[in-house]
């Protein structure tokens, strides 16, 4: 699922319903395909760690966790897509996480909620400190990267007051009934008639899909969709076709930080504890992911697909290094450099794709 905005998009706008049209000028080349190389990267690596370490195949150690990790990071990756469609940025995308997951922890130990009115309220609240930062943005002209810098900063400091004084451990300890099936099970432990899934998936891998369909049909197929990216191609040309922009910086901030609270939960089902250090981790991979995949750090064009490929890329390569024993600190060394090949890969691309007449979709 991909969703650029060409010059008739001001022109779909006014009919909600009508499909944007690919810009004329012939198909993209199948080597300037971002997805295309992605796909052969992962399978690729896949098969090369799996000859030098066999047990990169074994279904139960290595496939299950690994496949838990693809679906997690392409929910982070899926938060930092929907502001980077409108040309933002979310840096406190792993601290609105962990702010997410302390309020269904705290649902969870002092009012009993279960896993999923739980999992609700944490969204709720995610989506609520994504639109405040959105909110800050819109109202003070301030750029993303302060706004949520700053957010990143400030909840830094509160979560760790709150588990304090909430609990002994610096973790909510209630678990509530089924998360430690959701943490275990496979989607082969769920049988319809006859038809059983696989035992090597995940039943958390669900979520992911979920969020890929709805953030997916958002972009692609309702007017907000284009709106955003209409917001994330021009600003001045978006207000000027009646797009309230200030609105659409905060319903991208919001979804931003739904996103990030799912991935939150999903982290927290992984590791069986509510702690304050959830989402510590995801902020190289919520840009990996969609930039991988070919999502514009300039706004006006994104990926589901690609970030989809994007986290199964940087996935593979950290279990098959870890695997073959790298360090965690020449890992995050190795992703880094990841992404600036990404970037400059895709800018050699585009530049290629545009001396041969081709604009990229």
């Amino acid at each position: 699922m991909s969703a650029p905005v060409s010059e008739t998009a001001t022109a779909a706008l006014q009919e909600p319903d009508a499909p944007i049209e690919a810009p004329q000028g012939g198909r993209t080349p199948w080597w300037a395909n971002q997805r295309i190389g992605l796909l052969i990267l992962v399978v690729a690596l896949s098969a090369l760690f799996g000859v030098l370490r066999p047990a990169f195949f074994n279904q139960q150690l290595v496939v299950f966790p690994l496949l838990r990790d693809i679906a997690m990071f392409t929910v982070v990756g899926l938060a930092q897509l929907c502001v980077l469609s409108i040309g933002h940025m979310n840096l406190a995308v792993g601290r609105m996480a962990a702010f997410s997951m302390m309020i269904t922890g705290i649902s969870y130990d002092l009012w009993h909620f279960s896993l999923y009115a739980g999992l609700l309220v944490g969204l709720v609240a995610g989506a609520a400190i994504g639109a405040l930062a959105g909110w800050v943005i819109a109202r003070t002209g301030v750029n993303s990267f302060v706004v949520t810098l700053a957010l990143d900063f400030l909840l830094l400091g509160l979560i760790p007051l709150v588990y304090t004084a909430l609990t002994d451990n610096a973790a909510f300890v209630t678990k509530p009934p089924g998360m430690r099936e959701l943490r275990n099970y496979s989607l082969g432990d769920v049988c319809i008639g006859n038809l059983c899934g696989s035992p090597a998936v995940p039943q958390l891998t669900l979520f992911a899909v979920i969020a890929m369909a709805v953030v997916g049909w958002i972009y692609s197929r309702t007017k907000l969709g284009r709106e955003l990216l209409m917001t994330g191609t021009s600003v001045k040309a978006a207000e000027l076709s009646g797009i309230p922009t200030a609105r659409r910086v905060i319903t991208a901030h919001a979804m931003s930080g739904c996103l990030a609270a799912l991935a939150g939960f999903m982290l927290a089902v992984s590791t069986g504890s509510i702690k304050a250090t959830i989402g510590e981790e995801f902020m190289l991979p919520s840009f990996l992911g969609p930039i991988l995949g070919g999502t514009l750090l300039a706004g006006g064009f994104i990926s589901v697909w690609g970030t989809l490929l994007g986290a199964a890329l940087s996935s593979v390569i950290r279990k098959g290094l870890d695997l073959l024993g790298v360090g965690l600190e020449s890992l995050n060394i190795y992703l880094g450099l990841i992404l600036l090949v990404a970037l400059s890969t895709d800018r050699i691309r585009t530049v290629l794709s545009d001396r041969q007449g081709v604009r990229k979709r």
